[in-house]
Parts: structure tokens; sequence; C-alpha cells
């Protein structure tokens, strides 16, 4: 383990030896870097910040001033096994957010994947997994063993439970209290958040056309706003929609869903926009 020539580290900042920092990677005023820690190459490390732990940082990441990135979990079951924590690459990490590791009830491992931002004072906690691409405001939180998928913006001061699911190109309220998994494409608002509807103009953004979204409203009203048993709605939509991509990817995140599927508001069964 080593630091780049080409790394750039303020005086007053303290690299512990054993440390691993990559090539033109800079770390800013009275910052820590842990012995354990591996952070690759062209990342910006701003001032006061704490990285610690078993943590490995990827490249062109920026991480702002008093984060805490890999500090031992929030989990009183924890008692210093050597869990992980993983960030990919060109991720942006604001001010007060606070990143944990893995524990031995999770697989050890926390993994974030490329290209998310972290607003200020959101937090991850341990044995989550982020894929890439989303958005977390300012005071979101994620509990324990959470999974984010790709794309999904959380709002503002949101709560999500632990082993809760959010599905790609979903979307949270600001302070939307999660309990359940969330599936791909939904909009979830409220105190005991329920969904409401297809994340329309998220979809829009991502190239959908109005057929793929027409289909998606209907099938959203067929399975989680019609009658009968939810997995003989589940299923009988497997067989309509068998050949579409989007919506086979939808059903087979509600057939694998353990925690359970948030259910939907039927005051009108319509779309929020």
């Amino acid at each position: 383990m080593a630091v780049d020539p080409s790394a750039q580290i303020h005086p007053t900042a303290i690299v512990a030896e054993g440390a691993s920092i990559g090539a033109e990677t800079s770390v800013g005023a009275y910052s820590i870097i842990d012995a354990e820690v591996v952070i690759g190459c062209r990342n910006r490390i701003g001032p006061h910040v704490v990285i610690t732990g078993r943590t490995q940082i990827g490249d062109e990441n920026e991480i702002f001033q008093f984060a805490s990135v890999g500090a031992v979990p929030q989990d009183l079951k924890y008692h210093g096994e050597p869990s992980r924590l993983e960030i990919g690459n060109r991720n942006k990490i604001r001010e007060y957010v606070t990143l944990q590791p893995g524990t031995e009830g999770g697989g050890m491992l926390t993994s974030i994947g490329n290209n998310n931002l972290f607003m200020a004072c959101t937090h991850v906690g341990h044995d989550g997994k982020v894929g890439n691409y989303n958005v977390f405001a300012n005071g979101a939180g994620l509990s324990g063993h959470v999974e984010v998928g790709n794309h999904v913006v959380v709002g503002g001061m949101a709560g999500i439970h632990q082993f809760v699911r959010l599905g790609d190109y979903g979307m949270l309220a600001a302070g939307a209290m999660v309990g359940k998994d969330v599936p791909p494409y939904c909009i979830a608002q409220g105190d005991h958040a329920e969904l409401v509807g297809l994340n329309q103009i998220g979809l829009q953004r991502a190239g959908w056309s109005s057929e793929d979204l027409g289909l998606m409203r209907k099938l959203f009203r067929q399975v989680l706003c019609g009658e009968g048993l939810f997995k003989q709605r589940v299923m009988a939509a497997r067989a309509q929609y068998q050949g579409h991509a989007a919506a086979e990817f939808f059903l087979d995140f509600l057939l694998s869903s353990e925690r359970g599927i948030m259910p939907a508001r039927r005051r009108s069964g319509e779309e929020s926009e």
C-alpha cells in the first residue's frame, strides 16, 4: 500500500501508514484516512473528512467536508468483525453524509455503485446495496439491509425501513416513511407511504414511449389496484405481458418480494403525473 506521488495531501491531513491513495487524488485539510483504506485515482476529498475501516473507493468521486465514510455500523450486534464498505466511481458525497460498512448478519458488505448523488446529511446503513445513478436528497435515511436499484430518487427526509427494496426508476416523495418494497417505476408518498402511480416524468426522461407508458399504467392498475388475490393477479399479468421486458421486470420484482409490496392508494386509481 502506498500514496501515489501525484496525489496531493494537505499538510494537516493524517494518512495512516498502510493506506493506499491513487494517482491525482487530493485530500483536504484535517482529513483522516485510516490504515486499511484503499482510494483510487482522481478523487477529490475535501477538508475534515474521515474515511476509516476496511473501505475501498473507486475513481473520480467527490467527498465533501465532514462526511463520515466507513465508521463502525450502528448495530448493537456488531462486535468488530472485519466487514467492508465498497464505493464505485464518480459519486458525489456531500456534507455530513454517513456511509457504514456491513455486518455479519448481512454479508459483511455495504456496496455503493457509480454516479450517485448523496446530498447533505444522508445516511446509508449497514449491509445496504445501492446501484447506479441514484439521487438521495438532504436528510434521507436508509436503514440496514436496504437495497436501492438504479435511477431512483429519494426525497428529502424520507426514511426507509430495514430490508426494504426500492426498484429502478422509482421515486419517494419528501418525508415518505417507507416500510414495504417500492416496485420499479412507481412513486410513493406519505407517512405510512402508499404508491400513488408511475414516475411518469422520470420514465419520459429515460426515453420511454407513450405506448410503453400506457402499458405500464394499465399494468399498475391491473396488478396493484385490482380485485382478488395479489399473487393470482401477478401470475395472470405475467402470462398476458410475456415478452415485454419492462413489464416482466416489474412483475418479477413483485414476486421476489420478501418484505411485501407497498399498497397502492385506491381513492381514484389514477397515477400521479
